[in-house]
């Protein structure tokens, strides 16, 4: 199972980080390492001293492709989920100064939380509204239409560089409003 990850997806997230719009989806990867499971407890790693969240609606490919049109992408993929994409700030930051790869800051144990899997049938994700609340507070607000590579697109273009596989797991960027998480956040 893959883990592949689109940043600079939204505008207004490319702007409150001081980032230019690329022209074409930006791809990162995590291990399945990075994958959280549900009993466990989730630890800022020691390494770091700003880790993010980062809300994306997540897609699960549910059969082998390569290669695949952006008119076909809809038939490799049947359910979705909101998924936080965890990011030891601090740490992206001085890798990017470098123009060195993000896997550190972003592939990090535990990075790739994700939520109950739902099916695609069922909504709109064209246009599907979502929110992640700190605390109780919502935090982050987005809206699937407001993606400057939609999931076809996004499809699309990584199946060109890899083989999808069925389970594999694709984070589609996340809107404006990271920030930063601590101990005992909810």
């Amino acid at each position: 199972m893959k883990i592949i990850c689109i940043g600079r997806n939204y505008v207004e997230h490319i702007k409150e980080l001081g980032n230019e719009v690329n022209g074409e989806p930006v791809i990162f990867m995590k291990p399945d390492s990075a994958l959280f499971r549900q009993r466990d407890v989730f630890y800022i790693p020691d390494w770091t001293n700003e880790v993010h969240y980062e809300a994306e609606i997540v897609v699960r490919i549910n059969r082998v492709g390569k290669n695949i049109a952006a008119e076909f992408a809809t038939k490799y993929f049947a359910e979705f989920t909101l998924g936080i994409d965890f990011t030891a700030r601090d740490v992206q930051s001085k890798l990017k100064s470098k123009g060195l790869p993000w896997e550190k800051a972003k592939g990090f144990d535990q990075s790739a939380v994700l939520g109950d899997f739902l099916e695609v049938a069922d909504y709109d994700l064209d246009n599907l509204n979502f929110e992640l609340h700190k605390n109780g507070t919502p935090v982050q607000q987005g809206n699937t239409d407001m993606m400057l590579y939609p999931i076809p697109t996004i499809i699309e273009h990584t199946s060109e560089y890899f083989t999808l596989k069925i389970g594999d797991l694709i984070f589609t960027g996340t809107p404006a409003g990271v920030g930063p998480v601590a101990g005992g956040d909810l």
